[in-house]
């Protein structure tokens, strides 16, 4: 019985940003896309925050520890979504710009010189 060996597949979703940078087992173009997609949620996540917040108490709500808490999952969850979903686009102009700064400078072959004004 011949059994195909077990590759190990690695989503670069699936760890901590600490163990992220570190893995071999995730490619360079997977690291950038999450981190970006990580860093929109963050900034997601304080922009719910913030406009869930009320400008003026109210005699109508009453301030408890339970609703604000539900209020913070919600804005996580809220943020996780939309950063999955793409639709912001924050991660994905991060992504290009980090690709474009972190790819190694073009060497004497592959160099071009600019067209001369004369």
């Amino acid at each position: 019985m011949d059994a195909a060996p077990i590759q190990r597949h690695v989503r670069a979703a699936d760890l901590p940003l600490d163990r992220l940078a570190t893995s071999s087992a995730v490619p360079h173009a997977q690291k950038v896309q999450e981190l970006s997609r990580q860093f929109e949620a963050v900034l997601l996540r304080q922009v719910l925050r913030d406009s869930q917040k009320t400008l003026f108490p109210s005699e109508w709500t009453s301030p408890s520890t339970a609703k604000d808490i539900y209020q913070d999952m919600i804005a996580d969850q809220l943020a996780e979504a939309i950063s999955h979903a793409g639709s912001f686009g924050v991660a994905r102009n991060l992504g290009r710009q980090l690709t474009r700064q972190l790819a190694p400078a073009p060497g004497p072959a592959t160099a071009t010189t600019p067209p001369s004004h004369d």
